[in-house]
């Protein structure tokens, strides 16, 4: 057992945050932390971390635990390159790696007395041991294999930490906590600013992580595929559910129904035993049966009335006519942004058809253009090729960053600006469905949280009722209950949908095509995130699973490919035949340097030693970066 906590409370001056908990983190486990913001998910690990004190209650923590906790660029030391701050983390070896150098070079000296030169033999193969059992000769290898994976490949490590973007210094805390490898590792949100292929990396290398998890995630795919056991702070209570994520949302269900049960069944007993007591009381033939009753319901232990779930969003996208078969369709489209030094381009030679009810999702790594190319099929923005809406289309428009708001107008006003001739009542009734009720309805759109502007476009979008639906990144702001809601209402709307989203359980849920956008066109891949992921060869290590036979159905996949892409594919082959010798010649290199230190002669003369020790961290920080390589090329080869 790491930690153990017992009826644990805490409050904030007059406000209670959670009270009762009573849980247990023991070894490998993998536990989601869920619950609405403002529920107490972060006072709940400052208080497992030891940064604040319990109220009431007692909380056990196993000695010698080593936490991690991911902070916004948490443990980063300015003025350090990328190299120097992984390094910290080795500091101990590293100490130990340089006195075997020193004692190897005074070693040297032919002079020493026996005496001194056994004492330090002595010191040196003491040092030895420590350095090896703690892999002190793989330092370099974990180091690019965790910088690698998350993304930092294109760095050069000498790169000061200073220059990192917020993003970037994120994912480095990140890596320094996993190379530290804690007993507990805790991550809040650790999927931000990650593109899908840096996530299914840290997704395998957790899956595979010696110690226990502790994971805060509004990522339903990521708490599905790490998870075991999902706790949830909801009004102040603590649950704990076994399972992942999908199977809390069903256990949950169980219970406030079961309980909802319960507590009806004892309602009810309770109402015929006080009305029996109340008829005969008094009545001296029926005293003594009616005390008893009494009795029974002084010492009845109460259940308690199932705790309405915090609000959440109505949503329901309808339409007011079909458009032709054909929606949209994109003929050699270009998009380009202009710069200080120029014209820079960001995508070319993208051809796309929608068809009607078709529902497509847009992937592709940040600053390829998506959202431009949203504003450019609505004529917002500049661009090459043609763009051809079909008849009787009815776009409706989800924008990420809010543009489409004016902040200096009321929640009522702006919805109004939108329907001018709609009855308030019918407007404040679309308000009431996503949740804006009360004084929510006249706040200032600059003054709503993302979450609340979200519901504002999305009470606009049901207004508007068109037939196909335009969403850029519809889930960033949304807590997890709210992301249901809205994988319902999108699966259920009977139109066109053309979405851009990073959010995986979505795309696993509503688009029935993935279309993957570079800078040299689109790809696309028939089928849900799952299919496209395989399709892809995202996870290149991992042999697609066999289809069931009821699904065992060819799938078409468009490609488009350019002049560029054939040229691109032919030096890609090329390299992987390079790679393939190289790594066969370090794996050569790697098995002489270990024959030759098994060698008698060699253990006894530390220069040699050291000399095949530092050639052997070489070679094998080597390898590993061709392997990564290689993973990398082989990654892009179609199916």
């Amino acid at each position: 057992m790491l930690i153990s906590l017992e009826d644990v409370s805490k409050s904030f001056g007059a406000t209670e945050i959670f009270s009762g908990i009573t849980a247990k983190i023991e070894d490998r486990d993998r536990i989601g932390l869920i619950g609405v913001n403002g529920a107490g998910k972060s006072t709940l690990l400052n208080v497992i971390t030891g940064a604040l004190e319990t109220d009431t209650g007692h909380l056990d923590r196993r000695s010698g635990l080593r936490i991690g906790y991911l902070r916004q660029n948490s443990g980063l030391e300015k003025g350090n390159t990328i190299r120097q701050e992984m390094r910290r983390v080795f500091q101990e070896e590293l100490d130990a790696q340089e006195k075997m150098r020193a004692l190897a070079a005074r070693m040297e000296d032919t002079s020493l007395p026996e005496e001194e030169r056994e004492a330090l033999t002595k010191e040196y193969a003491s040092l030895q041991s420590f350095f090896e059992a703690r892999e002190g000769y793989l330092i370099d290898v974990k180091i690019n294999t965790i910088l690698t994976g998350m993304g930092f490949s294109g760095h050069s490590l000498d790169k000061e930490i200073d220059v990192l973007s917020g993003g970037e210094k994120t994912r480095l805390a990140m890596c320094k906590l996993l190379l530290e490898e804690p007993d507990l590792l805790i991550l809040d949100e650790p999927t931000n600013h990650l593109d899908f292929r840096t996530l299914l990396w840290l997704e395998d290398y957790l899956d595979g992580y010696k110690g226990a998890l502790l994971i805060v995630s509004h990522d339903r795919y990521f708490l599905d595929r790490l998870v075991t056991k999902v706790w949830e702070l909801e009004w102040g209570r603590f649950y704990s559910y076994n399972g992942n994520y999908t199977r809390f949302v069903d256990l949950k269900a169980e219970r406030v129904a079961r309980q909802q049960k319960e507590y009806d069944l004892q309602q009810e007993e309770i109402a015929d035993l006080e009305e029996f007591v109340a008829r005969n009381l008094v009545r001296a033939t029926t005293s003594a049966r009616a005390k008893s009753r009494r009795n029974t319901l002084e010492k009845m232990e109460r259940i308690e009335k199932p705790l309405p779930p915090p609000q959440a969003m109505k949503l329901r996208f309808e339409l007011d006519k079909d458009p032709v078969k054909d929606v949209l369709t994109l003929e050699d489209v270009s998009l380009w942004v202009e710069e200080e030094q120029g014209r820079r381009t960001l995508a070319q030679g993208l051809d796309l058809q929608i068809r009607r009810g078709e529902k497509v999702a847009i992937v592709g790594p940040n600053g390829v253009g998506k959202t431009t190319l949203f504003k450019a099929i609505q004529g917002h923005h500049p661009c090459g090729g043609q763009v051809t809406w079909g008849r009787n289309t009815a776009p409706s428009y989800f924008d990420q960053d809010n543009s489409s708001l004016n902040p200096n107008n009321t929640v009522l006003e702006e919805v109004h600006r939108h329907f001018p001739s709609v009855y308030e009542l019918t407007v404040r009734t679309t308000l009431g469905w996503v949740g804006l009720t009360g004084e929510a309805a006249f706040k200032r759109v600059g003054q709503l949280s993302g979450g609340e502007s979200a519901r504002v476009k999305f009470a606009i979008m049901m207004m508007k009722r068109g037939n196909v639906l335009l969403l850029d990144e519809p889930t960033n702001h949304l807590d997890l209950t709210s992301k249901d809601v809205l994988d319902k209402a999108l699966a259920q709307f009977p139109g066109t949908i053309l979405m851009i989203s990073h959010d995986r359980y979505l795309l696993d849920r509503v688009p029935d095509r993935i279309v993957e956008m570079s800078p040299q066109g689109f790809t696309s891949y028939q089928g849900r995130f799952s299919s496209y992921m395989e399709k892809a060869n995202l996870r290149p290590q991992k042999p697609a699973p066999a289809p069931k036979q009821e699904e065992d159905k060819p799938q078409k996949t468009t490609y488009y490919r350019s002049k560029e892409q054939r040229k691109a594919e032919a030096a890609r082959r090329a390299a992987i035949a390079r790679l393939e010798k190289e790594i066969a010649e370090a794996e050569g290199v790697i098995a002489r340097l270990e024959e030759e230190m098994k060698q008698p002669e060699t253990m006894s003369d530390f220069v040699r030693l050291d000399e095949i020790c530092s050639g052997l961290e070489e070679t094998r920080t080597r390898l590993d970066q061709m392997m990564d390589d290689w993973v990398e090329l082989t990654a892009q080869e179609e199916e």
